[in-house]
């Protein structure tokens, strides 16, 4: 780290689509017709999708036009439902074949409607939609202070659908104009599967985190699977039950990710800071190439799940968001730069005699490398590309900047000399 020049990347400012997300209440028409319209569109797609995974050579737009709009309209469908539909389609069989996917099955009750088909009333909490021939108005179970940071803003689409349970979900992506203010100082977190170490150059501080839980009772379904083997597939008690236990999983580690990425982009934007996170996009495929336990632990720490959660939070807030290369960050000394040696996980510096939890060596260097990338550069965010579907007409087009650390700062004790003595003398007495 010390001497090198590190590629580090910051989240580009530009426009972004947040989604509104709500249950909602039927206050016009009746649940079971909304059922079947819902059912009779994914049978509609399912047999586009059917017809667009035989072609050797996918259709443009235009041509999927051509195959599919008159046949959608015979089925009473209204032309830009229809249009949704065939649209739709065309992109799940794109990514499906993209990725080797295998032959697409629908299984979601849901509708895509645009502003043709659907209209939106913020203030009052209401959302009135046109399948076919029925009109449904349904009323948005949200709290007025959420939804009160949509209204003037411009939305895309309403996405309506219906779960197992019965109830009903409508979606509605925003767009979002991101400007990050100009930061004066950072945040580093490192993250772990039990804990999230955060400091802010002075202080550290260790949160617990709930993806231990996640994963215990991802292994209770899958412990269930493995003594009925035979069974669990075709009884419904047990499908019940496993179905429950990732569930609840899932539920337990998205709900804490968004917890957190509240608290931390609260505090953040209080102190006027940056966020910086670890780039870890290649960490769980570079794990199971390695171990396929440590890829199945990998699975329930919701590190994906936690950053993107941080990213739209931060972008709702404007509050800047800074990712470094995690090479080294835990065996580099942060005082000296030299090499660390562990013993268990305690990281001691044989050079300066540095002592540290390896958590709060990794939170360090994070900070260490954020702090040489925006010293020279504070403030100087780029663009963000905005895609064809939200860039607006005349848009920015320009591409994200890069921004590579200057060499000139080599150790954080040469940047902040009296938090490095702090942060030195709390660190030691963590373990």
């Amino acid at each position: 780290m010390r001497g090198c020049t590190t590629l580090t990347r910051m989240v580009p400012r530009g426009a972004y689509t947040l989604t509104l997300k709500a249950q909602g209440l039927l206050v016009e028409g009746s649940t079971e017709e909304l059922r079947e319209e819902l059912y009779l569109t994914r049978r509609a797609m399912q047999y586009v999708v059917d017809a667009l995974c035989e072609l050797d050579k996918l259709p443009t737009p235009n041509q999927a036009h051509q195959m599919f709009y008159k046949v959608l309209r015979e089925q009473s469908f209204r032309a830009h439902q229809a249009k949704q539909i065939y649209k739709y389609a065309l992109s799940l069989v794109k990514s499906a074949k993209v990725n080797g996917g295998k032959k697409l099955e629908l299984k979601k009750l849901s509708a895509r409607l645009d502003k043709y088909d659907a209209s939106v009333d913020l203030e009052s909490q209401v959302v009135i939609i046109k399948l076919r021939n029925r009109v449904f108005k349904i009323k948005l179970l949200h709290r007025r202070n959420y939804i009160r940071k949509f209204i003037g803003r411009k939305w895309y689409e309403v996405i309506i659908s219906i779960d197992r349970q019965g109830k009903i979900w409508v979606s509605i992506p925003f767009r979002w104009d991101y400007d990050p203010y100009k930061p004066r100082n950072v945040i580093s977190l490192d993250i772990n599967l039990k804990k999230v170490v955060v400091y802010d150059g002075r202080r550290v501080r260790r949160i617990d985190t709930r993806f231990t839980e996640g994963l215990h009772l991802k292994r209770l379904a899958e412990g269930v699977q493995k003594r009925h083997s035979y069974a669990w597939r075709r009884d419904e008690k047990w499908l019940e039950i496993i179905r429950t236990l990732h569930r609840r999983s899932r539920n337990i580690v998205v709900d804490w990710c968004r917890k957190f990425a509240k608290y931390i982009v609260l505090r953040a934007k209080r102190t006027r800071s940056a966020i910086v996170l670890e780039d870890l996009e290649k960490l769980w495929y570079n794990a199971s190439q390695k171990s396929s336990s440590l890829a199945n632990k990998l699975s329930r720490f919701g590190y994906r799940k936690l950053q993107l959660a941080i990213i739209t939070k931060a972008i709702e807030y404007n509050v800047p968001i800074v990712f470094v290369n995690p090479k080294n960050t835990s065996s580099t000394c942060p005082k000296c730069g030299a090499r660390l040696t562990y013993t268990h996980r305690l990281a001691i510096c044989s050079k300066c005699r540095f002592i540290a939890d390896r958590d709060v060596v990794g939170a360090m260097n994070i900070y260490l490398r954020a702090i040489q990338t925006i010293a020279p550069c504070l403030g100087s965010w780029g663009t963000h590309p905005m895609t064809n579907e939200t860039r607006a007409k005349g848009g920015l087009r320009d591409e994200p900047m890069i921004v590579y650390i200057h060499p000139s700062l080599k150790t954080y004790k040469e940047v902040n000399p009296k938090g490095f003595r702090i942060a030195c003398s709390h660190a030691s007495t963590l373990h």
